[in-house]
């Protein structure tokens, strides 16, 4: 069925006595657009609504896209290109109280590799799946104000071996590093030293110098704080975002994880060598794991950039079924306008009048839809907020969103707007 909706033709004469400008022009087509909309309700309803779920679901998805890049790209404040991270199993039980005094001789072992700059032994790393977190109060006994911190142990040279720089204080000392069993095998644990980062220093002295200040982490001992690192975070990135990022660092010689620092081009000999050092005196020690920390970070990351990756092609694939929606429906409009576009091209309707035409009913249409979609996508932040702790949807998405959708549905209908422009007016009226 021919559609015979009476589209505005202004004639050269009237235009040239009475110029109207491109925005009175757009506004002359306004009512025989609203009158074939009105004919075309579910045609039009559809894109619509094409265009708000789009409108929802993507500027949601961008947003996801960039949290994931944050957390891609988020520093662990440590030479990640140069370490080396070696965890050992032993198949003979050790008793703890000797543990202490292996990892120091196989700490002063390792430092003797050629291509080694520095090694510790820590109990947990960044992108490990290990996590050891403590309160941290200014008071003794969990009083007053507590603040839930990153709990990291080792000795004086952990510092230059995650890269970690000291922003003020200074690091420890050989003969302050302590053995973690013989400390925590009291009721009442003493740690003299601690270094903190300065997240945790500005939670708890608000910009005051924090050296020399006590802190407490173990009942009624205090620890001092004898320096501050610029960064060091939770082993969970994910979790530094959601819980603040506080951390601090004990001088206590355990078990755990031996990092060492070495030179980035020489990563996977070193392990070689360490393993081979680690396992050449005692057949019972296995190195179950050599792994340069920077797979161990691209292995932490796959889940986010797989959902990076999937976001982006929602996105995609939304914006492109969008625009063919749109081709498709103004192809569709042009078929059955073909008489009168005719009409109108005879009556003295120029090309760009024709185009014009269809472009203005696309922005009504696309703009309808960006409206509700923007309503939907407020709705759709607040629901991820609730329901996964995602941060709220910044407002500027709302408008990049609406200016994206805009250009599309202009590039969308701008093919079948020229291919009508272009229809002859004694071809378009024989049709």
């Amino acid at each position: 069925m021919s559609d015979t909706t009476t589209l505005s033709i202004v004639s050269p004469a009237r235009a040239g006595s009475a110029p109207l400008g491109a925005f009175g022009r757009a506004l002359s087509d306004l009512a025989p657009i609203l009158s074939t909309l009105r004919r075309h309700k579910i045609a039009a309803g559809l894109i619509v609504l094409e265009v708000a779920l789009t409108c929802a679901i993507v500027t949601n998805a961008l947003h996801l896209i960039q949290t994931r890049i944050q957390a891609l790209n988020a520093d662990s404040g440590m030479a990640e290109s140069e370490l080396i991270v070696l965890n050992l199993r032993d198949s003979k039980p050790t008793p703890r109280e000797r543990t202490a005094g292996i990892v120091a001789a196989d700490m002063a072992r390792l430092r003797t590799l050629p291509g080694v700059k520095a090694a510790t032994s820590s109990n947990q790393i960044v992108y490990g799946n290990n996590s050891n977190n403590s309160g941290v109060t200014l008071e003794p006994d969990s009083k007053g104000l507590r603040i839930v911190a990153s709990q990291y142990t080792g000795d004086d040279q952990l510092l230059a071996t995650y890269g970690l720089k000291l922003l003020e204080g200074r690091n420890f000392a050989p003969d302050e590093v302590l053995d973690s069993f013989q400390v925590f095998s009291v009721p009442q644990p003493n740690i003299p030293q601690v270094i903190v980062n300065k997240v945790l220093a500005d939670k708890l002295f608000g910009g005051r110098s924090p050296l020399g200040q006590s802190i407490y982490v173990f009942g009624s001992s205090p620890s001092t704080v004898i320096g501050v690192v610029e960064t060091l975070t939770h082993p969970q990135l994910h979790r530094a975002r959601s819980e603040g990022g506080a951390a601090m660092i004990f001088p206590l010689r355990s078990g755990g994880n031996y990092v060492l620092r070495v030179d980035a081009a020489q990563r996977d000999a070193q392990i070689k060598a360490a393993t081979a050092l680690l396992e050449a005196d005692d057949k019972s020690r296995v190195v179950t794991q050599g792994r340069p920390l920077t797979e161990m970070r691209a292995e932490f990351y796959a889940q986010d950039r797989a959902m990076a990756w999937l976001m982006g092609g929602v996105c995609v694939s939304l914006l492109l079924v969008t625009a063919m929606g749109i081709v498709g429906l103004a192809s569709f409009w042009v078929q059955q306008r073909t008489r009168m576009i005719g009409t109108r091209r005879a009556l003295g309707a120029t090309e760009g009048q024709i185009r014009r035409y269809f472009q203005v009913e696309n922005l009504l249409l696309t703009t309808t839809g960006i409206l509700i979609g923007m309503v939907g996508a407020w709705a759709l932040s607040q629901l991820l907020m609730q329901s996964y702790e995602l941060p709220r949807l910044p407002w500027v998405y709302l408008p990049a969103g609406a200016l994206a959708l805009w250009a599309l549905g202009q590039l969308a209908v701008w093919v079948p707007a020229r291919r009508a422009a272009q229809l002859a007016p004694v071809a378009a009226l024989r049709s």
